[in-house]
């Protein structure tokens, strides 16, 4: 492990489904928090020992193993390893979730980088990814669609489900989506050095000033993308980090009452839309009741990365807005002015 006075710098950059799978310690399931007579954590849940380690120094959760002549061990009865509590403090668990999920810093930003990459208007991405419109894929041989969607410089064609039903009664299937999911495919479709390459050539010979300042800001955008070895596809979430418990602390009260952090009930809320949504799968719900869950579940992790960003806020029990994981960080009060500069 690095000694911490030694960093100089940190460099924030975008996580891989592959690379969140393998910081994490376990996937939570489970929307509890604690078993409110044994105060002690539900397994697979936001404050399960099996993901993030034991509550206490050198004993499991069942009693079986107590003290540090055991450790390293994990208990074969409650499956939690004989380590030091101050692990919660880092390790990660994850929510696979049932479908992709856009990541709201880059979706609604401003500029918009996910809309600036597949050059649409924010607006008219949101349709797509709130599961209002569609967005063709691929057209097929639809001579409606083949002269505006083939090529990837040129914004794809966006469709009502109206509108989509006479294109394929007229001229046959086109591979066309919406959500999350259908914004990754374009996403991955991407070739960012050709669009570099298109956009430098576009600056150069267009006369539009408007134009230009356009291009500049795609071309920005692409650039940095290639420089930092990000892929545009990472924006979108399939597997969603859950922080260390105790940085998302549960605290007792007087009266066996208990105080939580605001990110748990946001967290809450995205696991009871995902674990609904998957029972609605398995039942195979009609269509239009499947893609208003997956809505809900993309609202619920826009408001757990940063609530209000979008719309109206999502409030507690005391009509007060949840502070999400964008207002742990930003500002005076945030992590980084406040814990790490002093």
């Amino acid at each position: 492990m690095k000694d911490i006075n030694k960093i100089r710098s940190l460099r924030i950059g975008l996580a891989s489904a592959e690379e969140i799978m393998g910081k994490s310690h376990g996937e939570v399931k489970n929307p509890e928090t604690i078993d409110y007579k044994t105060h002690k954590p539900k397994f697979d849940g936001l404050f399960c020992e099996r993901i993030f380690g034991p509550t206490k120094d050198y004993e499991c959760n069942c009693g079986k193993f107590r003290g540090i002549k055991h450790k390293g061990v994990t208990c074969d009865r409650c499956g939690v390893e004989v380590i030091q509590s101050k692990v919660r403090r880092n390790r990660l668990g994850h929510i696979h979730l049932e479908m992709p999920v856009a990541h709201i810093w880059f979706s609604k930003g401003v500029p918009s980088r996910m809309a600036a990459l597949i050059d649409m208007h924010t607006k008219v991405m949101e349709q797509v990814l709130y599961y209002e419109k569609y967005i063709v894929v691929e057209p097929g041989n639809s001579p409606y669609l083949g002269w505006r969607a083939l090529h990837e410089l040129k914004p794809l064609e966006v469709l009502t489900e109206e509108e989509l039903q006479e294109v394929e009664d007229e001229y046959g299937p086109i591979d066309a989506a919406m959500g999350a999911e259908a914004i990754e495919r374009v996403l991955e479709n991407l070739d960012l050095q050709l669009i570099c390459d298109v956009l430098r050539e576009t600056i150069r010979t267009s006369r539009s000033q408007q134009k230009i300042t356009k291009c500049i800001k795609r071309l920005k955008i692409a650039q940095d993308f290639l420089k930092s070895d990000n892929k545009p596809e990472w924006m979108i979430l399939e597997n969603l980090p859950v922080i260390p418990p105790d940085l998302r602390p549960l605290v007792p009260l007087d009266g066996g009452r208990f105080a939580t952090s605001d990110l748990n009930d946001l967290y809450r809320r995205v696991i009871n839309r995902n674990n609904r949504l998957r029972r609605l799968k398995e039942v195979h719900a009609p269509e239009v009741i499947i893609r208003n869950e997956k809505r809900m579940l993309q609202e619920a992790v826009d408001a757990l990365l940063d609530n209000g960003r979008r719309g109206r806020p999502v409030k507690g029990s005391n009509n007060r807005p949840l502070k999400s994981l964008s207002d742990m960080l930003k500002g005076k009060g945030g992590r980084f002015r406040q814990n790490l500069l002093g």
